[in-house]
């Protein structure tokens, strides 16, 4: 499937412009504006781009990341990474963002991203994690406060930095990071490697979630959670290989799936991405559906704004036109979302009490 050929969807809905929206994976070097990126190649000197046509490079990062490959997606991030290496850069980026999401109706997000990827032009750790809450911060400053924008700290499967990392998390914790991520290739980079990183985020009582179960199966999320004892799972899907769904609508879950179900272990799906990894086949036959039927804790992500062409309105109208959903559902969504996210319980309830509940009464 090309999902190029299939995302010039229906247009968004007005009510779900309007919609209350919670983002809990939403990796800030997936989401730039094109316009953006060909400024700072401009500015930094980076010649590596597809094309310098805003436009233009909007494509052509949705129809690179279009091939069926979570590795093959992963390449595209080089070209994002490559101009935001300075701490001006960062700052701009994060602002945007937050700009970004709450003009898409957004009110909690969790950004995440790997600090030990922007290094390459003298910045610390601890100076881009400065440089990206300063930026998210203002970016809140410009909405008027209309979102609430947390980072987390990534560290990277295929590199041995986890645990400085974590150490980063701890921290910068109380400072606008709200937690820790492993992400990157899955395959040959199972999350017990990182283990020692876990351990320390798990005796400073610091929140943690780890992408798994996208490219690799129910074993991958079995280690995540299992074994490194995340609280939330990145993507998740491959959770249905311990489903047994019959000809009759039944299921039956296996021990995994029922400790994920039972347990309220989030969930954090992003279904055109897994369109464009080939964690799923098309909308209409992805598991999302499913799993939030069989009372999974589900919420709904956009994965990489840019790379995967997509904003959390488009996900919401990709499941409309494939399952039907109404404004019911999607508050399920954004509960679900919000009572996962790594904040202090009080800020929890008010966002939900304050600013979702009342969004979806309005609707």
């Amino acid at each position: 499937m090309h999902l190029s050929d299939n995302s010039a969807a229906q247009p968004v809905a007005d009510w779900i412009r309007r919609a209350p929206k919670a983002v809990l994976h939403d990796h800030l070097d997936g989401g730039l504006r094109p316009a953006t990126i060909v400024e700072l190649a401009r500015a930094c000197g980076y010649e590596g781009l597809p094309t310098e046509d805003p436009a233009a490079l909007a494509v052509w990062f949705r129809d690179a990341a279009d091939s069926g490959s979570l590795e093959r997606y992963l390449e595209t991030f080089a070209h994002t990474c490559a101009v935001m290496q300075t701490r001006e850069a960062l700052e701009r980026i994060a602002a945007e963002c937050a700009e970004d999401l709450a003009a898409d109706g957004v009110v909690y997000a969790e950004v995440r991203y790997a600090p030990e990827q922007h290094l390459e032009r003298g910045l610390t750790l601890d100076e881009v994690v400065e440089a990206v809450n300063a930026g998210l911060r203002e970016g809140e400053r410009r909405t008027g406060g209309r979102i609430t924008v947390r980072a987390l700290l990534t560290g990277m499967r295929h590199t041995d930095r986890s645990l400085e990392i974590a150490e980063l998390t701890v921290a910068h914790r109380d400072r606008g990071v709200a937690g820790f991520d492993i992400a990157g290739g899955e395959i040959g980079n199972p999350p017990a490697r990182h283990l020692p990183a876990f351990q320390h985020l798990k005796r400073a009582n610091c929140h943690f979630t780890i992408h798994a179960g996208e490219a690799v199966g129910a074993e991958s999320i079995h280690e995540a959670v299992q074994i490194c004892g995340a609280e939330r799972v990145g993507h998740g899907v491959r959770i249905t290989d311990d489903i047994t769904v019959h000809e009759d609508g039944t299921a039956d879950l296996g021990h995994l799936a029922s400790y994920l179900r039972d347990n309220r272990i989030a969930l954090e799906v992003c279904p055109t991405s897994n369109l464009q990894t080939g964690a799923a086949k098309d909308y209409a036959s992805h598991p999302i559906d499913l799993l939030r039927r069989l009372g999974f804790r589900v919420t709904l992500n956009t994965d990489n704004r840019l790379v995967s062409g997509t904003t959390m309105s488009e996900e919401f109208q990709h499941m409309v036109d494939a399952f039907g959903y109404g404004p019911e559902v999607f508050e399920q969504f954004t509960v679900a979302a919000v009572e996962a996210a790594f904040l202090p319980l009080p800020e929890r309830r008010r966002i939900i009490d304050e600013l979702v509940r009342p969004g979806y009464a309005a609707l």
